[in-house]
């Protein structure tokens, strides 16, 4: 049957590549679409005949650029896809909405690799109807809304209830077994994937080939020793786990298939999804799960509002209602799921996007409903994968973008994530015992940073056997180097300031945020010249559309070698937050570390229990847990040259010094200004 639908829509596309049935401005958009299907029909038979997999390793490099050379910047332009110059040919409506057709229909590229005929039907079916209400004259945007909102609707629980199981049950194999059967040594296998391949993912692919195989062993064994010792550190029990979610960028199978092995000894299978390609599963423009090089960064920002077209109160019961009951189906398997291990990859050019007047916006009552449909997503899946069951892990590596030194700068990264972490344990813990002392801490910007901000700390009531910070060493954030509390809101004021930072792959330029009793209460930046595109840049990127956001985190990081490493190669702004975050004093907006897992009692080498778990904003989930999480928490660093200070003010009123002019002061502390030296 699937088979046989596919046929008739594949016959019925060719037939409209040559049709002049509708009106003329619209003929090149459908036989742009019609020639799309055809390639992708051709890629269906190779894949299907096994003759993909032998194509010479040019060939393969000319399918891919053929299959996403629409969507590259050069091309971009005059590109369907890009909401921009479909408005301008087919006006705001029409254009906005065939523009987001045009990017659905390129999920068929992940479908056909995966050979989920099943898709392709309804993507070409899709495809086929509208065109349909064309050949009829110019339709009413009503019956294209229609056709859309139907299609998000009848097909939510085929793929939304899909990614659901992709998370979670281990015999969805496509990306594994390329993992763990082809040969890594012939890079053709980057292109089994579906996935775009740039030289980023082709040179990394060829470094970790040259590695020898103890520095292979070495980078793997960091990454699933920090998962295990996640489970370890915080009391809970992996043994009643099986599966491991992996996420990572393509280009690290070597060292994945290695870590794949050592997960198999913990007795843990790996699964591996795709990151969405669909309205339906994609998160905006981020990226989760494994994907290759973003072919347009300025394509995937386009269009990460398109849930605009259909989004409203009953789709998004729709889409909770399958997500219940995938998780009702699969509970058995759901409750063996792990957590996420994740490998991380920096050093690209940092982007800042082009804030465009014709791409789809949602309304504010569409952005409720994402912020309701966040948080209740997030209430099921912890029904099903108790948070305070699961754990993580995150390591991060260069990509060769990063500049000539690439092999040296990587070679250096992997000095930086296999730091002594007993040294620093020890130089964190006279921090804490500082630290648990103070009323609030004082972090006072220098040399042009403005940040002027006090941070109420917890009160201990059993000093001796409690602790406000968690001493952090290299488990699941890695690489080591930082102490950290959920702060007290009521009593944290002020500003905070940094000159530029890369966050959730954005760049953001002179980035200023204020804070009134531990909440946002204004911000800014610098990006754009008109004030309002950078209030909504930062409303949508850093608030995730939230009136306001808690200062969940407040970390002071003490890895100086990664810092010096950083400006020995100038790449300070291409680090990922993951490094960043060690690099001096950074403050979370969102949820605090330990959102949906407050009740786990956690514990700092010393044996001193960790109490800072909650804030008034995450407490409320004793009464109502639709008001206690935010579900975004992003990191903001001030880089050791931007600091003045940073004094603890305990509560008999003194101060204590831990870092002036970006240098540690605090006796016992010296040996982290060793790297400056």
């Amino acid at each position: 049957m699937i088979d046989e639908r596919y046929g008739l829509a594949v016959g019925r596309i060719r037939e409209m590549k040559d049709e002049d049935t509708v009106e003329a401005s619209f003929q090149e958009f459908f036989r742009k679409m019609a020639e799309f299907v055809l390639m992708i029909d051709e890629v269906k038979t190779l894949v299907e005949d096994g003759q993909y997999g032998n194509l010479e390793l040019g060939e393969l490099e000319r399918w891919n650029h053929r299959l996403y050379q629409d969507i590259l910047p050069e091309a971009y332009g005059s590109s369907f896809a890009n909401p921009a110059y479909a408005v301008r040919e087919f006006g705001e409506e029409y254009g906005q909405i065939l523009s987001f057709l045009y990017t659905e229909l390129r999920g068929s590229i992940a479908y056909v690799f995966e050979q989920k005929t099943e898709y392709l039907d309804i993507l070409f079916e899709l495809l086929i109807e509208i065109y349909n209400q064309f050949e009829e004259g110019k339709p009413e945007i009503g019956r294209i809304r229609d056709c859309i909102y139907w299609y998000a609707s009848d097909y939510c629980d085929v793929f939304a209830a899909d990614k659901v199981r992709a998370l979670i049950d281990p015999a969805e194999s496509f990306a594994v077994d390329i993992v763990m059967k082809c040969d890594l040594d012939d890079l053709r296998y980057l292109y089994q994937f579906g996935e775009y391949i740039s030289e980023n993912e082709l040179r990394t692919a060829k470094h970790l080939r040259e590695l020898p195989e103890d520095t292979i062993r070495k980078m793997a064994d960091v990454y699933t020793e920090g998962y295990r010792e996640g489970f370890v550190n915080t009391g809970k029990d992996l043994s009643k786990k099986e599966v491991v979610e992996i996420r990572y960028v393509l280009g690290f199978e070597r060292v994945l298939r290695q870590a794949i092995q050592n997960f198999g000894e913990m007795g843990l299978k790996p699964v591996l999804y795709r990151s969405g390609v669909s309205v339906l599963t994609k998160q905006g423009h981020l990226k989760t799960g494994y994907y290759g090089a973003i072919a347009n960064k300025q394509y995937e920002y386009d269009h990460r509002n398109d849930q605009a077209l259909f989004l409203d109160k009953k789709f998004m019961e729709r889409k909770l209602e399958v997500i219940q009951t995938t998780y009702e189906h699969y509970k058995d398997m759901a409750c063996k799921y792990a957590g996420p291990a994740c490998i991380e990859m920096f050093g690209e050019e940092p982007f800042s996007p082009e804030q465009k007047d014709e791409v789809l916006k949602l309304t504010k009552k569409q952005e409720e409903l994402m912020l309701q449909l966040s948080s209740r997503q997030s209430q099921i899946t912890d029904q099903y994968i108790p948070g305070d069951e699961r754990s993580f892990t995150i390591i991060s590596y260069p990509v060769p973008e990063i500049g000539e030194q690439y092999e040296e700068i990587f070679d250096e990264i992997i000095r930086i994530n296999t730091l002594d972490a007993k040294i620093y344990g020890k130089v964190q813990q006279r921090i804490i015992d500082v630290l648990d002392q103070g009323e609030y801490v004082h972090i006072l910007g220098g040399n042009g940073n403005r940040t002027d901000l006090k941070v109420k700390i917890h009160e201990l009531k059993n000093p001796e056997k409690e602790t406000a910070f968690e001493n952090c060493v290299a488990d699941v954030n890695i690489p080591v180097g930082e102490v950290f509390t959920s702060p007290v809101l009521e009593g944290t004021n002020g500003v905070l300031h940094v000159s530029k930072v890369y966050l959730h792959e954005l760049q953001y330029r002179d980035l200023e945020i204020t804070f009134v009793d531990g909440m946002i209460k204004d911000y800014r930046c610098g990006n754009f010249d008109e004030e309002d595109k950078n209030k909504e840049y930062i409303y949508e990127n850093i608030l995730h559309k939230h009136p306001t956001l808690a200062l969940g985190e407040f970390a002071i990081g003490t890895n100086t070698t990664a810092y010096v490493a950083a400006k020995k190669y100038g790449i300070e702004d291409k680090l990922t937050i993951l490094i960043a975050e060690k690099m001096g004093p950074h403050f979370a907006v969102g949820d605090t570390c330990y959102s949906w897992s407050e009740d786990v009692r956690v514990y700092n080498p010393d044996g001193k229990e960790i109490v800072a778990k909650d804030n008034s904003v995450s407490i409320l989930r004793k009464e109502d847990v639709s008001k206690a999480y935010y579900q975004c928490h992003t990191d903001i660093t001030i880089p050791y040259e931007e600091l003045k200070r940073i004094a603890v003010v305990t509560r008999d009123g003194r101060e204590i010094v831990l870092l002036e002019d970006g240098r540690f002061v605090l006796e016992g502390t010296e040996i982290l200004n060793e790297p400056f030296q």
